[in-house]
């Protein structure tokens, strides 16, 4: 790390629900303007640990340190997505984009400007004014996008945000995400179960075994960037792929 202080630091992070434990020795580090994706299996913690590092759980052991503080709670430069897009019915698109800011009324000409700013970098330039009910699932995905996006923060966490998609509009997505970080890269850490999404998005890809969780294998992706569609059908993505879907086999088996 150059001695500089990282984004995010997790050291030796455990977590136990009463009678089960789901984390265990957890310890890993995202320099500025990494992606990172987590693979595990089904059920393993992974969501959990996402939530550690967003502030919505406290660890029964060891620490996660956002810029180098303590994690204590949700913090302003941290932006999270969840698998559901959790879009408010009754508000807009553009509302649902600046929930952290009041809503349009309770927000700033600056931060109603850079919404409108978000819709349209996230392809949206004229849904501002529908409600949830229309959007199709993709569409609500990147108003969470959007959302996420709001505040500028500088540590960004998604949980499975395009698991409930379909295929094609999943590939889609994943394109859309790394358009809006490759246009200001930043620390991300981006939990998925799909080997073909974590290699397409990720600089390093995290394995985590069953429970407790621990981390198994750390993979550092050399593909160039921008990654498309066809980097995907390319014979050193799928050597990637083959190999990093065997560490991923040991682990789940």
């Amino acid at each position: 790390m150059s001695g500089q202080v990282p984004p995010l630091a997790v050291s030796g992070v455990g977590f136990a629900f009463p009678g089960r434990q789901v984390l265990a020795d957890v310890s890993f580090e995202v320099a500025a303007g990494e992606f990172v994706a987590i693979l595990g299996p089904s059920g393993g913690g992974k969501s959990t640990l996402l939530r550690l590092i967003a502030g919505l759980l406290p660890p029964s052991a060891g620490e996660v340190k956002v810029a180098g503080e303590r994690v204590r709670g949700p913090r302003r430069d941290v932006g999270m997505v969840f698998q559901k897009p959790t879009l408010l019915p009754w508000r807009t698109a553009l509302d649902n984009v600046l929930l952290p800011a009041g809503f349009r009324r309770g927000a700033s000409k600056a931060e109603v400007a850079r919404a409108e700013e978000l819709m349209v970098a996230v392809g949206l330039p004229d849904a501002a004014g529908l409600y949830p009910a229309e959007l199709s699932g993709g569409m609500a995905q990147r108003v969470g996008l959007a959302r996420m996006l709001l505040h500028d923060p500088d540590l960004l966490l998604l949980d499975e945000p395009f698991a409930a998609l379909d295929a094609m509009t999943r590939e889609r997505m994943a394109l859309v995400l790394q358009d809006l970080w490759l246009a200001r890269p930043r620390a991300a850490v981006f939990v998925t179960h799909s080997i073909p999404e974590a290699l397409l998005l990720a600089d390093r890809v995290l394995v985590l075994s069953g429970r407790p969780a621990r981390i198994q294998a750390d993979w550092r992706v050399e593909l160039p960037r921008p990654r498309l569609t066809e980097t995907m059908a390319g014979p050193e993505f799928n050597q990637l792929a083959l190999a990093l879907r065997r560490v991923f086999d040991e682990v789940a088996a």
